[in-house]
């Protein structure tokens, strides 16, 4: 007896001593930064009763929602709505903003939701707290508007912007900018339809003449204040461009455009170019200041769509060095993949070329700018696989890039230009038995001069 109660002591003392060196050990090691899934947290050890129960409806609500079950979630949305009488400030803005996210997409889904349900959840929200009264008002209006109350909408929206709560944040005021834009841009929706109907009536008196300029005065004021907040205004700046153009103000129009586009205090913004060069075109500015345009523009979007429109432009300037810059603007476009199979690009390309081979280094500038494609381009372009595609379903393509292939990559080993055509004839082949191969236009010279020679 006393020599088990002697083991049990012993055994202890192990125990002890090694709970020690683990504890010690483990003191040493980094704490793991991501926190343990199975971690019991202090909020829940002193949940309470209401607490729990609203955990659990949420948790019912996601399952519901996941689901597709719409009804369901509505139902129990209706009983976790009593989390916004939770008396722990800590959570409550949260619990506010879950009531609001949830509720709306909800109602989004459900398929008997009315304008009243959503009235009713975005008064109730606006009216728990002011943290987010701005962009639920924001979000009340898109509402309006998506579902034809323009009225109702514009009156939200003047409703928030004349709102106002203690001292005004940085991001309470950047808030109510935009809600004063999309305000004033619903006065261009407005000024629009005032002048859709005036114009098309046949007697357009002084009273509506005024009945349309005053929607014109009530948007370009706020429109003019907005746009000098850096930031990106697609939208808004159109709708302004579009009134002024309509009043024959080109000057203020264009400088706006101006702005938009080069000043360093908003953000890079490839649009903006874009909004300037249709104007430009539109009122016939000289290719001199569209090649400008255009040139910021593909330094920022090298693929832009627009690009094409630059080399063309290229090509009927004067520069020396024209047909270069438009070398390397097309080989930029098809370097992605999204041009790939535009016959467009590709026959910019080959106009390119015949105009470089009027001149006596054309080989030298087509190598140079080739030099760091010629790895990948082959797999890029002329495959086998590209062959067989571009000779079934555009014979064209087929017969420009063919044209192409040994002007671009003459000491690459393409598989593009030896591609067997099966169905059909294959433009610019030759015949070695049943199998018929397209040539390239060097190739045909060969041809040619070996048989002139025979």
């Amino acid at each position: 007896m006393d020599d088990l109660e002697n083991e049990l002591c012993s055994l202890d003392e192990d125990l002890h001593e090694d709970s020690d060196f683990i504890e010690n050990d483990s003191k040493k090691r980094k704490k793991p930064k991501l926190p343990l899934a199975n971690v019991m947290r202090g909020d829940a050890v002193r949940e309470t009763g209401f607490h729990r129960n609203t955990r659990m409806c949420l948790e019912h609500i996601r399952d519901a929602m996941l689901h597709h079950r719409w009804q369901e979630a509505a139902e129990y949305m209706a009983c976790y709505s009593q989390i916004l009488e939770d008396t722990a400030h800590n959570k409550a803005p949260q619990n506010k903003e879950t009531v609001w996210r949830i509720g709306t997409e909800i109602l989004h889904h459900h398929p008997k939701s009315t304008l009243a349900d959503y009235k009713n959840i975005y008064e109730r929200m606006k009216q728990s707290g002011i943290r987010h009264y701005l962009m639920i008002c924001l979000e009340q209006s898109f509402h309006l508007m998506l579902h034809g109350h323009v009225a109702d909408a514009k009156q939200q929206l003047s409703a928030g912007e004349s709102w106002r709560y203690g001292k005004e944040s940085a991001a309470q005021h950047q808030r109510i900018k935009l809600v004063q834009a999309y305000r004033s841009l619903l006065d261009y929706v407005s000024w629009c339809e005032k002048k859709s109907t005036a114009s098309g009536s046949k007697y357009f008196d002084s009273d509506d003449h005024h009945s349309v300029h005053s929607y014109f005065r009530q948007a370009s004021v706020s429109l003019r204040d907005i746009l000098k907040s850096p930031g990106v205004w697609d939208p808004f700046i159109l709708s302004y461009v579009e009134m002024l153009e309509f009043y024959e103000a080109h000057d203020e129009a264009l400088k706006m455009l101006n702005d938009y586009a080069y000043d360093s205090s908003f953000p890079p913004n490839p649009n903006a170019h874009v909004y300037l060069y249709q104007y430009l075109k539109r009122h016939n500015a000289p290719e001199k200041n569209l090649m400008k345009v255009l040139k910021v523009l593909y330094a920022l979007v090298p693929s832009h769509e627009l690009a094409l429109e630059y080399t063309s432009l290229l090509l009927r300037s004067e520069k020396s060095n024209a047909a270069h810059i438009a070398l390397e603007v097309v080989l930029h476009m098809l370097d992605f993949a999204c041009w790939r199979r535009n016959l467009g690009v590709w026959e910019q390309l080959q106009t390119i070329i015949q105009q470089l081979q009027t001149k006596a280094d054309w080989q030298g500038v087509v190598t140079e700018k080739m030099a760091p494609r010629k790895d990948w381009w082959p797999a890029l372009h002329f495959t086998s696989s590209h062959a067989s595609q571009d000779s079934g379903e555009n014979p064209e393509l087929f017969r420009v890039k063919s044209s192409l292939s040994e002007v671009l990559l003459p000491d690459c080993s393409l598989k593009y230009t030896t591609e067997q055509k099966t169905n059909g004839k294959t433009p610019d082949s030759t015949t070695s038995g049943n199998n018929k191969v397209p040539m390239s236009s060097g190739g045909k010279r060969k041809l040619l001069k070996r048989r002139l020679d025979e």
